[in-house]
Protein backbone atom coordinates (compact mmCIF):
# COMPACT_ATOMS: atom_id res chain seq x y z
CA UNK A 1 0.00 0.00 0.00
CA UNK A 2 1.33 3.45 -0.86
CA UNK A 3 2.33 5.46 2.19
CA UNK A 4 0.45 8.53 0.92
CA UNK A 5 -2.76 6.50 0.68
CA UNK A 6 -2.27 5.14 4.19
CA UNK A 7 -1.66 8.66 5.47
CA UNK A 8 -5.11 9.68 4.23
CA UNK A 9 -6.72 6.71 5.99
CA UNK A 10 -4.73 7.39 9.16
CA UNK A 11 -5.84 11.02 9.39
CA UNK A 12 -9.46 10.15 8.64
CA UNK A 13 -9.48 7.46 11.33
CA UNK A 14 -8.49 10.07 13.93
CA UNK A 15 -10.73 12.85 12.64
CA UNK A 16 -13.36 12.46 15.37
CA UNK A 17 -10.76 12.87 18.12
CA UNK A 18 -8.07 15.22 16.78
CA UNK A 19 -8.08 18.03 14.25
CA UNK A 20 -6.49 17.30 10.89
CA UNK A 21 -3.26 19.17 11.60
CA UNK A 22 -2.64 17.30 14.84
CA UNK A 23 -3.42 13.92 13.30
CA UNK A 24 -1.08 14.69 10.42
CA UNK A 25 1.69 15.67 12.85
CA UNK A 26 1.25 12.29 14.57
CA UNK A 27 1.62 10.55 11.21
CA UNK A 28 4.91 12.24 10.42
CA UNK A 29 6.30 11.73 13.92
CA UNK A 30 5.65 8.01 13.61
CA UNK A 31 6.92 7.91 10.02
CA UNK A 32 10.24 9.40 11.04
CA UNK A 33 10.55 7.07 14.02
CA UNK A 34 9.53 3.85 12.28
CA UNK A 35 10.84 4.41 8.76
CA UNK A 36 13.31 7.30 9.10
CA UNK A 37 11.38 9.31 6.54
CA UNK A 38 10.41 12.97 6.75
CA UNK A 39 7.57 14.90 5.10
CA UNK A 40 9.90 16.03 2.30
CA UNK A 41 10.91 12.44 1.55
CA UNK A 42 7.29 11.48 0.97
CA UNK A 43 6.74 14.55 -1.20
CA UNK A 44 9.74 13.71 -3.35
CA UNK A 45 8.98 9.98 -3.50
CA UNK A 46 5.17 9.68 -3.66
CA UNK A 47 5.30 6.01 -4.69
CA UNK A 48 6.91 4.78 -1.46
CA UNK A 49 4.98 1.86 0.04
CA UNK A 50 4.36 0.13 3.38
CA UNK A 51 4.79 -3.64 3.57
CA UNK A 52 1.99 -5.74 5.06
CA UNK A 53 4.07 -6.15 8.23
CA UNK A 54 4.48 -2.39 8.54
CA UNK A 55 0.75 -1.83 8.14
CA UNK A 56 0.10 -4.22 11.03
CA UNK A 57 2.44 -2.15 13.23
CA UNK A 58 0.85 1.12 12.12
CA UNK A 59 -2.66 -0.16 12.69
CA UNK A 60 -1.74 -1.17 16.23
CA UNK A 61 -0.41 2.31 16.93
CA UNK A 62 -3.51 3.82 15.38
CA UNK A 63 -5.76 1.87 17.75
CA UNK A 64 -3.81 3.21 20.73
CA UNK A 65 -4.09 6.75 19.41
CA UNK A 66 -7.85 6.25 19.20
CA UNK A 67 -7.72 5.54 22.95
CA UNK A 68 -6.03 8.96 23.27
CA UNK A 69 -2.72 7.61 24.51
CA UNK A 70 -0.15 10.35 23.77
CA UNK A 71 1.93 9.64 20.69
CA UNK A 72 5.08 10.52 22.65
CA UNK A 73 4.40 7.69 25.10
CA UNK A 74 3.74 5.30 22.20
CA UNK A 75 7.09 6.20 20.66
CA UNK A 76 8.79 6.38 24.05
CA UNK A 77 10.45 9.67 23.25
CA UNK A 78 9.99 13.32 22.40
CA UNK A 79 12.08 16.32 21.44
CA UNK A 80 12.66 19.35 23.62
CA UNK A 81 14.95 22.31 22.97
CA UNK A 82 16.69 20.42 20.16
CA UNK A 83 17.38 17.35 22.31
CA UNK A 84 15.76 13.91 22.44
CA UNK A 85 14.20 12.70 25.68
CA UNK A 86 12.77 9.39 26.79
CA UNK A 87 9.24 9.81 28.15
CA UNK A 88 6.90 7.35 29.82
CA UNK A 89 3.94 7.28 32.19
CA UNK A 90 6.17 8.40 35.09
CA UNK A 91 6.96 11.83 33.63
CA UNK A 92 5.11 14.68 31.99
CA UNK A 93 5.58 15.21 28.28
CA UNK A 94 7.58 18.45 27.93
CA UNK A 95 5.66 21.40 26.49
CA UNK A 96 6.75 24.16 24.10
CA UNK A 97 6.03 26.74 26.81
CA UNK A 98 8.71 25.14 28.96
CA UNK A 99 11.18 25.51 26.10
CA UNK A 100 10.49 29.24 26.33
CA UNK A 101 11.41 29.19 30.00
CA UNK A 102 14.69 27.40 29.20
CA UNK A 103 15.42 29.93 26.45
CA UNK A 104 14.82 32.81 28.88
CA UNK A 105 17.30 31.37 31.36
CA UNK A 106 19.95 30.71 28.72
CA UNK A 107 19.64 34.16 27.17
CA UNK A 108 19.74 35.83 30.59
CA UNK A 109 23.03 34.10 31.31
CA UNK A 110 24.52 35.12 27.98
CA UNK A 111 23.57 38.70 28.81
CA UNK A 112 25.22 38.43 32.23
CA UNK A 113 28.43 37.17 30.62
CA UNK A 114 28.45 40.05 28.12
CA UNK A 115 27.86 42.57 30.90
CA UNK A 116 30.65 41.02 32.92
CA UNK A 117 33.09 41.25 30.03
CA UNK A 118 32.36 44.93 29.65
CA UNK A 119 33.04 45.44 33.35
CA UNK A 120 36.25 43.44 33.69
CA UNK A 121 37.75 43.66 30.24
CA UNK A 122 39.28 40.54 28.75
CA UNK A 123 38.70 38.15 31.67
CA UNK A 124 36.94 34.99 30.44
CA UNK A 125 33.87 34.83 32.61
CA UNK A 126 32.70 31.67 30.83
CA UNK A 127 35.16 29.79 33.01
CA UNK A 128 33.46 31.03 36.18
CA UNK A 129 31.38 28.15 37.47
CA UNK A 130 27.76 28.64 38.38
CA UNK A 131 25.27 26.34 40.09
CA UNK A 132 21.72 25.72 38.91
CA UNK A 133 18.94 23.80 40.66
CA UNK A 134 15.83 22.45 38.90
CA UNK A 135 13.05 21.54 41.34
CA UNK A 136 10.52 18.95 40.15
CA UNK A 137 12.64 17.84 37.23
CA UNK A 138 10.43 15.04 35.85
CA UNK A 139 12.04 13.86 32.60
CA UNK A 140 14.97 16.17 33.30
CA UNK A 141 14.17 18.34 30.27
CA UNK A 142 14.93 21.69 31.95
CA UNK A 143 18.02 20.59 33.84
CA UNK A 144 19.52 18.70 30.91
CA UNK A 145 18.83 21.47 28.39
CA UNK A 146 20.50 23.98 30.71
CA UNK A 147 23.49 21.70 31.29
CA UNK A 148 23.85 21.24 27.53
CA UNK A 149 23.67 24.95 26.74
CA UNK A 150 25.44 26.60 29.68
CA UNK A 151 28.87 24.92 29.70
CA UNK A 152 30.05 26.61 32.89
CA UNK A 153 27.03 25.37 34.89
CA UNK A 154 26.96 22.66 37.51
CA UNK A 155 23.37 21.45 37.43
CA UNK A 156 21.36 19.75 40.17
CA UNK A 157 17.80 18.42 39.91
CA UNK A 158 15.25 17.33 42.51
CA UNK A 159 12.14 15.19 42.20
CA UNK A 160 9.85 13.39 44.63
CA UNK A 161 9.42 10.45 42.23
CA UNK A 162 12.21 7.88 42.09
CA UNK A 163 10.80 6.53 38.81
CA UNK A 164 10.93 10.00 37.28
CA UNK A 165 14.52 10.41 38.44
CA UNK A 166 15.46 7.09 36.83
CA UNK A 167 14.07 8.37 33.53
CA UNK A 168 15.85 11.71 33.96
CA UNK A 169 19.16 9.94 34.59
CA UNK A 170 18.75 7.99 31.35
CA UNK A 171 18.05 11.25 29.55
CA UNK A 172 21.18 12.88 30.95
CA UNK A 173 23.23 9.95 29.70
CA UNK A 174 21.46 10.02 26.33
CA UNK A 175 22.34 13.70 25.92
CA UNK A 176 25.85 13.35 27.35
CA UNK A 177 25.60 15.81 30.22
CA UNK A 178 26.30 15.57 33.92
CA UNK A 179 23.41 16.42 36.22
CA UNK A 180 23.27 15.54 39.92
CA UNK A 181 19.84 14.06 40.60
CA UNK A 182 18.42 14.12 44.13
CA UNK A 183 15.40 12.26 45.50
CA UNK A 184 13.60 14.71 47.77
CA UNK A 185 10.12 15.92 48.65
CA UNK A 186 10.52 19.66 48.33
CA UNK A 187 7.51 20.37 50.56
CA UNK A 188 9.26 18.56 53.40
CA UNK A 189 12.65 20.23 52.81
CA UNK A 190 13.85 22.79 55.34
CA UNK A 191 17.15 23.71 53.68
CA UNK A 192 18.80 22.97 50.34
CA UNK A 193 22.20 22.77 52.10
CA UNK A 194 24.10 24.72 49.43
CA UNK A 195 23.79 27.93 47.46
CA UNK A 196 22.72 28.27 43.83
CA UNK A 197 23.00 31.04 41.29
CA UNK A 198 19.73 29.99 39.64
CA UNK A 199 16.76 28.04 40.94
CA UNK A 200 14.13 27.05 38.40
CA UNK A 201 10.92 25.11 38.80
CA UNK A 202 7.93 23.98 36.77
CA UNK A 203 5.97 22.54 39.70
CA UNK A 204 2.41 21.15 39.78
CA UNK A 205 0.08 24.09 39.24
CA UNK A 206 -3.19 22.92 37.66
CA UNK A 207 -6.08 23.37 40.09
CA UNK A 208 -8.69 20.64 40.34
CA UNK A 209 -11.30 23.15 39.18
CA UNK A 210 -9.39 23.37 35.89
CA UNK A 211 -9.51 19.64 35.16
CA UNK A 212 -12.32 20.13 32.66
CA UNK A 213 -9.89 22.17 30.53
CA UNK A 214 -7.36 19.34 30.37
CA UNK A 215 -7.45 17.12 27.30
CA UNK A 216 -8.43 13.51 27.89
CA UNK A 217 -5.11 12.19 26.59
CA UNK A 218 -3.31 14.21 29.29
CA UNK A 219 -5.80 13.57 32.07
CA UNK A 220 -5.89 9.80 31.53
CA UNK A 221 -2.20 9.19 30.92
CA UNK A 222 0.17 11.77 32.40
CA UNK A 223 1.11 11.60 36.12
CA UNK A 224 -1.32 13.57 38.28
CA UNK A 225 1.42 13.95 40.91
CA UNK A 226 3.18 16.33 38.52
CA UNK A 227 0.04 18.17 37.41
CA UNK A 228 -2.48 19.00 40.09
CA UNK A 229 -2.75 21.05 43.28
CA UNK A 230 -5.68 21.72 45.60
CA UNK A 231 -7.96 24.59 44.67
CA UNK A 232 -7.55 26.28 48.05
CA UNK A 233 -3.74 26.12 48.06
CA UNK A 234 -2.74 26.49 44.43
CA UNK A 235 0.57 28.25 45.14
CA UNK A 236 1.81 25.76 47.73
CA UNK A 237 4.87 24.74 45.71
CA UNK A 238 5.75 28.29 44.68
CA UNK A 239 5.57 29.56 48.24
CA UNK A 240 7.78 26.75 49.54
CA UNK A 241 10.33 27.01 46.75
CA UNK A 242 10.48 30.80 47.14
CA UNK A 243 11.16 30.36 50.87
CA UNK A 244 14.03 28.01 50.09
CA UNK A 245 15.30 30.34 47.38
CA UNK A 246 15.50 33.18 49.91
CA UNK A 247 17.83 31.00 51.98
CA UNK A 248 19.81 29.32 49.23
CA UNK A 249 20.23 31.72 46.32
CA UNK A 250 23.53 33.56 46.02
CA UNK A 251 23.62 37.34 46.07
CA UNK A 252 21.80 38.55 42.94
CA UNK A 253 20.73 34.94 42.33
CA UNK A 254 17.65 34.42 40.16
CA UNK A 255 14.45 32.43 40.63
CA UNK A 256 12.54 31.27 37.54
CA UNK A 257 9.08 29.70 37.58
CA UNK A 258 6.68 28.28 35.04
CA UNK A 259 3.23 29.22 36.34
CA UNK A 260 -0.51 28.70 36.02
CA UNK A 261 -1.73 31.06 33.30
CA UNK A 262 -4.63 32.21 35.50
CA UNK A 263 -2.45 33.12 38.49
CA UNK A 264 0.04 35.59 37.07
CA UNK A 265 -1.04 38.49 39.29
CA UNK A 266 -1.13 36.25 42.35
CA UNK A 267 2.44 35.13 41.62
CA UNK A 268 3.67 38.71 41.40
CA UNK A 269 2.03 39.52 44.73
CA UNK A 270 3.55 36.42 46.33
CA UNK A 271 7.08 37.19 45.16
CA UNK A 272 6.92 40.88 46.02
CA UNK A 273 5.53 40.17 49.49
CA UNK A 274 8.50 37.86 50.02
CA UNK A 275 10.80 40.75 49.07
CA UNK A 276 12.03 39.38 45.77
CA UNK A 277 13.33 42.11 43.48
CA UNK A 278 12.94 42.80 39.77
CA UNK A 279 9.86 40.59 39.54
CA UNK A 280 8.99 40.03 35.89
CA UNK A 281 5.98 38.22 34.39
CA UNK A 282 6.29 36.92 30.83
CA UNK A 283 3.69 35.54 28.43
CA UNK A 284 4.16 32.40 26.34
CA UNK A 285 3.76 32.02 22.58
CA UNK A 286 0.01 31.60 23.06
CA UNK A 287 -0.34 34.92 24.88
CA UNK A 288 -0.85 33.39 28.34
CA UNK A 289 0.92 34.49 31.53
CA UNK A 290 3.36 31.60 31.83
CA UNK A 291 6.64 32.37 33.59
CA UNK A 292 8.26 34.65 36.12
CA UNK A 293 11.77 35.78 36.92
CA UNK A 294 12.85 37.45 40.14
CA UNK A 295 16.02 37.95 42.12
CA UNK A 296 17.37 38.27 45.63
CA UNK A 297 19.75 41.01 46.67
Amino acid sequence: MKIKAYRTQFIQALSTIYDEGEAESFFYLILEDKKQLKRIDLALQPDLVFSEEEIVVWNAILEQLKLEIPVQYLLGKTHFYGLEFEVNENVLIPRPETEELVEWIIQSQKLEVRRGKLEVGSEKLESKKMKILDIGTGSGCIAISLAKNIPNAQVFAIDVSEKALATAQKNAERNEVNVTFIHKNILETEDLEQEFDIIVSNPPYVRNLEKQEIKKNVLDNEPHLALFVKDDNALIFYRKIAELAKQNLTQNGQLFFEINQYLGKEMIVLLEKMNFKNVELRKDIYGNDRMTRSSVQ
